[in-house]
């Protein structure tokens, strides 16, 4: 097995820029926003800035493309991902897709902040794409500036590493630098911009594609290049299907619908709210991108969405995640149709899609319930009972889960008493716990508990099982807009605090017991610790 080369420097790092040298380009080499056909991308510089520093970035992926702690401290490494320098083997582009979004057909999209430096082989002969995201205008930019600002740069970046330490397929980021200047934005999309800290993010990925990209060339019956760029895809990134043909191209769209659904289930599983599941935020590799107005259930409510825009509809709230996931498959496939010219290789796709969710969601959430396997015969009433009565006075999801997994099998509960006590931590008003909320809790936990006695494990293993898929610590809206607040004011010192205590969420890490509490509140309508928009 190799090793890492630790001090391997950023002038070392190995280029291969596979997609700009198979995929045609934009011929039009001036920077303006535009309609881009019959290519795949544009070439385009990023925007030199005035006063970069580094926030923060991530060692564990420094460690993917073998850099040292001393090279990601350096000047050059904060002008290189400011987007104020360049490598000279990289070759920066962004590339053209379009999109459904709000379930309505926008055309051409594209990466109108983000652009591409180039793609790195790591020491594992892996393909990274790296990839700034806030380094200025592209052809794609429309009437918005390519620049992005501290408070999103923060979010994406402590949510990408958060999300990876939770076991959950996610594009990665290796860092976030401030610019020195300022960016205007109306953060609620309500008049009344004002000026933020600009700020730029590294984001890493063995690739960018999503579904837009396809989308976009079979709208506009670009058959020829739809064909061009599946096959290199299969070639590049799913090489396992061998060589492409009409019979990989069905494996491909099938590879796609399984790991979508495996991404949405971990979400689903941490009460994770991806907020805007448009089909140009949906990766062809089944990673969580795109972080804009996510956020994290605290109190467990199955209609709730992060997303401002989205308040009236709630179309992508926690529960719809599911639909709107084979929902945005289904356009893939509509997509991509013209290349096999068979709808039942993608109707049974598509139900497979359906079964392994529902395979996987049982499997999910027996598992967060210590149970040894899901038998529908119990369990079916049993999570459906429990999922109805979390919604009934508000309950923390993280905790209640967590906290469930310390109640011993052999606990003897009687309707007529109180709850137990490390369930009662969940509850945010613990006021509106009714008799009759009590005793329909305590008769579902008698059930529960002769649900585990029937599994017979040992508590000691259960709650260790529990607690190896109940994460102790999310990052919870407020904690994040806490660690913004004090970056605005020159103050790093709490995205580093987070970043640390996110590479292990599932440990008990006592001494940071205090990140593990419910939602304050003061934060319960507070401007980002709630609902945001897309603004950024």
């Amino acid at each position: 097995m190799n090793m890492p080369l630790h001090d391997q420097t950023l002038e070392s790092l190995v280029f291969d820029n596979r997609f700009v040298q198979e995929l045609p380009a934009d011929p039009q080499p001036d920077n303006y926003r535009r309609q881009v056909t019959d290519a795949c991308y544009s070439k385009v510089l990023p925007t030199k800035v005035s006063g970069p520093q580094l926030v923060a970035y991530s060692p564990e992926v420094a460690d993917l493309l073998n850099l040292s702690k001393e090279t990601c401290e350096s000047s050059l490494f904060t002008e290189l991902f400011a987007g104020n320098r360049l490598l000279p083997a990289m070759d920066p582009f962004a590339m053209c897709y379009g999109g459904h979004q709000f379930g309505n057909w926008a055309g051409q999209l594209g990466d109108g902040r983000a652009i591409n430096l180039g793609e790195v082989i790591n020491s594992h002969k892996k393909r990274l794409v790296l990839q700034l995201k806030g380094a200025g205008p592209t052809p794609y930019s429309r009437q918005a500036d390519g620049l992005a600002v501290l408070r999103s740069s923060i979010r994406e970046f402590l949510c990408s590493e958060a999300m990876h330490h939770l076991g959950i397929p996610t594009t990665r980021a290796l860092s976030v630098i401030t610019t020195g200047e300022l960016v205007l934005r109306d953060m609620f999309y309500d008049g009344h911009p004002k000026d933020e800290p600009g700020a730029v993010v590294c984001r890493v990925s063995p690739s960018f594609l999503r579904f837009g990209n396809y989308e976009i060339l079979a709208a506009r019956g670009e058959t020829a290049l739809l064909k061009k760029l599946v096959d290199y895809t299969i070639r590049t990134d799913f090489p396992h299907l061998g060589e492409p043909s009409a019979t990989s191209y069905i494996e491909w769209f099938q590879e796609i619908c399984r790991t979508t659904a495996t991404m949405i289930i971990h979400w689903m599983r941490v009460g994770f709210v991806h907020g805007v599941m448009n089909t140009d935020n949906m990766s062809i590799l089944g990673l969580t991108i795109d972080y804009g107005p996510y956020g994290w259930l605290e109190g467990y409510e199955a209609s709730w969405t992060p997303n401002t825009t989205d308040a009236q509809g709630r179309r992508y709230c926690f529960s719809n995640q599911p639909h709107i996931g084979q929902w945005n498959l289904l356009q893939l496939a509509n997509a991509i149709y013209p290349l096999v010219k068979k709808v039942e290789p993608f109707q049974e796709a598509l139900a497979y899609y359906n079964a392994l969710f529902l395979k996987g969601w049982n499997d999910m959430l027996a598992a967060k319930l210590g149970f040894k396997t899901f038998v529908a015969e119990t369990d079916d009433t049993l999570i459906g009972e429990l999922i109805d009565i979390l919604q009934l006075v508000e309950t923390d999801m993280t905790i209640f889960f967590r906290n469930l997994a310390s109640i011993p099998a052999d606990t003897e509960v009687r309707n007529e008493n109180e709850l137990p006590a490390n369930l009662r931590e969940a509850y945010y008003k613990p006021e509106e716990i009714t008799e009759a909320y009590r005793h329909r809790m305590n008769s579902w936990l008698q059930s529960y508990i002769s649900r585990l006695q029937h599994d017979n494990l040992p508590n000691e293993l259960r709650q260790q099982k529990m607690n190896s898929v109940n994460p102790k610590y999310v990052l919870r809206n407020y904690l994040a807009q806490m660690a913004i607040d004090k970056a605005e004011n020159g103050d790093f010192s709490l995205v580093h605090e987070l970043l640390d205590l996110l590479r292990k969420p599932y440990d008990e890490q006592p001494k940071k017991d205090h990140f593990a509490v419910k939602r304050p509140e003061w934060a319960r309508n507070h401007a980002g610790c709630s609902m945001l928009s897309c603004s950024s």
